[in-house]
């Protein structure tokens, strides 16, 4: 039967891919701006929703890190995390796992304090709204080691906000390795690891290698490109390794979404998933990507639930927390 955009809305979801600075509305953006005196040269909704224009990483990048500097305080991402969990419970996610990057606010002079007890206030906020929600904190790829060490240092202070640590950003000639004692520092505080893999880019290939082969990560962020090893696809099969595609945002780099390698991999039983990336950028929330996906390649209802399920096995929460969500998610599937 033919997937409606009701039948994505209304699933049961979880969400492993979500950047909380790539939420960042054009309303909200002008908001903060005009709180915290921030010149960004836009005056209306219209001029803001303008310069959310770029055709590849570089410039999306470019676009994505000026705009942050309107996040001051405390309050300021209390209000934007809040603002994307409302977005989440409409979407029907019962748990999400949001990345949030700490380099690109405190090397703004913003306190790590402000930025993680902000956030981490807001997702308890959010139990009202029947979301769950956990941060995982990443390192930017394109600072140096030093910084990242630094980051780790001064989270670990806050660990029990957080429960992972990630890898983003500019991944050209920055390879995961670089952060390997990062990571290995974070496994030894009991955090969870995972890194992205980004599309089409330079390396692609061995950095997927570097991830799962020397810093065993638990997920690969994007991924897809793994298609081109089937020896590394055999890996992720085997250690049941999620990959969290984000189809919207993929359009951006390929023309296709990665939606063939996605279907190749679902077909493989790899553990591969749907998820948004940074909606206020790319044009849709995770029930757009889902429905984008199944329209573009005429998914089946079976193909979705499977896909939904993916994500829930390959999150960070407890077998019984999994039980519940992907029993809910079974229901679903039993009566549309």
């Amino acid at each position: 039967m033919t997937v409606t955009r009701e039948f994505t809305q209304n699933m049961p979801k979880a969400e492993l891919h979500l950047h909380i600075e790539g939420t960042l509305e054009p309303e909200l953006k002008l908001k903060l701006a005009k709180r915290n005196h921030i010149d960004i040269g836009q005056e209306t909704i219209d001029e803001v929703k303008k310069t959310y224009e770029y055709d590849d990483l570089a410039s999306f990048l470019g676009v994505y890190y000026p705009a942050m500097n309107v996040l001051q305080h405390e309050q300021d991402f209390y209000e934007l995390a809040f603002s994307y969990l409302k977005r989440a419970a409409q979407n029907n996610v019962r748990h999400v796992e949001i990345f949030f990057d700490p380099q690109a606010h405190t090397s703004r002079g913003v306190s790590f304090k402000d930025v993680i007890t902000g956030l981490h206030r807001a997702i308890v906020d959010a139990r009202a709204l029947n979301v769950d929600a956990d941060l995982i904190m990443c390192f930017l790829r394109d600072f140096s080691k030093e910084s990242a060490r630094q980051t780790l240092e001064q989270a670990l202070p806050y660990k029990d906000m957080f429960i992972g640590v990630g890898l983003d950003s500019d991944e050209h000639n920055n390879p995961p390795l670089k952060f390997a004692r990062q990571f290995e520092d974070a496994k030894a505080a009991g955090l969870h690891l995972t890194t992205h893999c980004d599309i089409d880019q330079k390396d692609s290939i061995e950095h997927i290698r570097q991830a799962l082969e020397q810093m065993d990560v638990e997920r690969l962020d994007h991924g897809t490109n793994i298609v081109e090893d089937p020896d590394l696809v055999d890996f992720v099969v085997k250690h049941h390794i999620g990959l969290t595609s984000c189809p919207l945002s993929n359009t951006y780099v390929s023309p296709k979404m990665k939606g063939e390698e996605v279907l190749s991999l679902l077909e493989r039983d790899a553990k591969v998933s749907i998820h948004s990336d940074d909606p206020a950028y790319f044009g849709g929330y995770i029930a757009d990507n889902y429905y984008a996906l199944a329209t573009t390649y005429d998914l089946t209802k079976e193909q979705i639930i499977k896909l939904a399920r993916n994500a829930f096995e390959t999150s960070w929460i407890s077998d019984e927390k999994k039980a519940i969500y992907i029993k809910e998610l079974n229901d679903y599937a039993k009566i549309n």
